[in-house]
């Protein structure tokens, strides 16, 4: 019964995969049986990771800000490992401002990364998905995305975005094998979240005063919720968005 969750002869592609939530996908994909490339810009922290992650992981350099490179990564990725049949995009920046702070080069390079970079690159592997009638692709989106943060419009405007494209892909390309699917990670121990907390106790009391399992989670817990949605075990899943939060999207 647990062969449903296995991951064996996929190609996944993670964006981001260096570091953080990326790399707790990634250490759970190659568990469950994939193949695994990760991108990023810090080739440093790649090679890390991918020598953490063993003889089943590679990596590539890659800034999904630059449309250019998407076709480029996806042919790479292909010629090492195979067809890609799994994409998450995870790829991001995290900017802590008042709105009023925010300068219009800011919001627009946020939004570049996060929903422009997501896009180019599930374009330039969704067509060899669709000639094959099977793939998955995985948004990570955010509390962000389901209700309202102060002082990260341009984050939160990337993220809600992330919604909007994960529900038209997927009644769009799911007739044709491909299932699209979105995770809403909680407050997870990583860089970014220290960095969203930093110098703001009372906002980590709040977060965990509102959070039913009372701790912050962990990469792993993304991961393994990621295995699932990428698994024969979601095989009728497509075109949702999973809180992997602790409870804090119904906490109160």
């Amino acid at each position: 019964m647990l062969n449903v969750f296995s991951l064996e002869n996929e190609t996944a592609l993670i964006t981001g995969g260096g570091t953080g939530l990326g790399l707790g996908i990634a250490r759970c994909f190659v568990e469950a049986g994939a193949r695994v490339m990760i991108s990023g810009r810090r080739r440093e922290k790649l090679e890390e990771a991918a020598q953490e992650l063993g003889p089943s992981a590679g990596w590539i350099l890659q800034d999904v800000r630059d449309p250019a490179q998407n076709q480029a990564v996806a042919e790479e990725v292909r010629k090492r490992l195979g067809s890609i049949s799994i994409l998450v995009n995870n790829a991001g920046i995290h900017l802590k401002k008042s709105a009023v702070e925010h300068t219009p080069e800011e919001f627009e390079s946020v939004l570049q990364t996060h929903v422009v970079g997501a896009f180019g690159l599930t374009r330039a592997v969704l067509p060899e998905m669709l000639e094959q009638g099977r793939g998955n692709i995985l948004f990570i989106a955010s509390m962000a995305s389901l209700f309202g943060l102060p002082n990260v419009v341009a984050y939160s405007a990337a993220k809600a975005a992330y919604l909007g494209m994960v529900r038209s892909l997927a009644v769009e390309v799911s007739p044709r094998g491909v299932r699209v699917n979105a995770i809403a990670p909680g407050w997870i121990e990583s860089d970014m979240m220290r960095a969203a907390l930093s110098n703001d106790p009372a906002r980590s009391r709040k977060i965990l005063g509102r959070t039913p399992l009372k701790r912050f989670g962990d990469a792993d817990d993304i991961g393994w919720a990621a295995t699932y949605l990428c698994s024969r075990a979601a095989g009728f899943v497509t075109g949702v968005v999973l809180p992997v939060d602790g409870g804090a999207s119904i906490g109160f």
